[in-house]
């Protein structure tokens, strides 16, 4: 609407000032610490990377960006205040393949809608993960696995964070996909599922590549197929999921990370962020950190994640159709 300049005069200016100040606080931005929420606890794979990007970005914004671990709910906890927050850039989040495409298809509770609810502003990065068995099962290769589960069906076990869990899909469409039969066994959090597996009460396991390492290096885990974009330099003779022909589990199986906003955050303040993640992840010693954990560094644009989120959206909605589970 334009205003005539009679019209425009007769605005009092403090009014002027205030209509004024968003714009000028856009330019000038960021004027304080941003708050960078992990909806997950200190340790894990997901406050790693938020730990690496949040210092690397304090160079471009010139301000602190300060992790906030908002652990609870299978990730919702953390996503949902980020959602909630106010949209001025000074509080952002780090949603996962989990936060952002597995709690809204499969938990009830959940209450962020990651395409209405959340700004996406890049994807950062990539982490693999590892199929493993213990060591007194009867195989070893990809193809030993297969054939043992499809010839004994519901007899080997595998455990999953919980029900509803990134990990229970993925075990869904292993079973779909692979045509056999594992018993899925759920636990409260991937540590216990790891324990299970280590004394070998779940035969299968599945677990990201840097917490499941030491087990392997050990060798009381023994890997057999990795979810990876190529395959790890700490385990060159494991095949990706892709060149076993699985490209859908291939995908499926690899853990990434983004960093989001709440929805309306200015485009301007968005744009902002958006640089000074990409930046962050073209550094050196980032990159090298991230190349330890057999990470891979993204920083696509904007639009390139949030289709992301809308494929895996899409694809986890199918996957519980064809296994006839429902939201947990």
């Amino acid at each position: 609407m334009k205003l005539s300049r009679r019209r425009f005069a007769a605005i009092p200016a403090a009014l002027l000032v205030q209509l004024a100040l968003p714009a000028a606080a856009q330019d000038s931005y960021p004027q304080r610490p941003v708050k960078l929420i992990v909806p997950f606890a200190p340790g894990g794979s997901t406050d790693i990377v938020a730990r690496l990007v949040a210092d690397k970005m304090q160079a471009t914004l010139g301000q602190p960006v300060v992790v906030d671990n908002r652990a609870g709910g299978g990730g919702m906890i953390g996503s949902e205040a980020v959602a909630r927050a106010e949209a001025d850039g000074y509080t952002l989040g780090i949603g996962t393949v989990s936060t952002l495409t597995v709690n809204p298809v499969m938990l009830k509770a959940n209450r962020v809608d990651p395409l209405k609810d959340l700004a996406p502003i890049t994807m950062l990065a990539t982490v693999p993960t590892v199929l493993m068995v213990h060591p007194s099962f009867p195989g070893r290769s990809f193809e030993q696995v297969v054939a043992e589960v499809r010839a004994r069906p519901d007899i080997y076990n595998i455990g999953s964070s919980g029900p509803g869990s990134i990990s229970h899909l993925l075990i869904e469409a292993m079973n779909a996909d692979l045509k056999f039969r594992l018993r899925h066994v759920p636990y409260r959090g991937m540590g216990p599922a790891m324990t299970a597996a280590l004394a070998g009460e779940t035969q299968v396991s599945i677990d990201q590549y840097p917490s499941s390492a030491p087990h392997i290096k050990s060798g009381k885990l023994v890997p057999f197929a990795v979810g990876a974009s190529k395959r790890l330099q700490a385990l060159p003779s494991v095949p990706t999921l892709k060149e076993l022909g699985q490209p859908d589990l291939n995908q499926l199986a690899m853990t990434w990370f983004g960093l989001v906003a709440p929805a309306k955050t200015p485009a301007a303040i968005q744009k902002r962020l958006h640089e000074a993640a990409v930046a962050a992840l073209r550094d050196p010693a980032l990159i090298a950190r991230l190349n330890e954990m057999d990470a891979d560094p993204v920083g696509g644009s904007a639009d390139a994640f949030r289709s992301q989120i809308e494929t895996g959206l899409a694809r986890n909605r199918r996957i519980m159709q064809a296994a006839g589970i429902g939201p947990e």
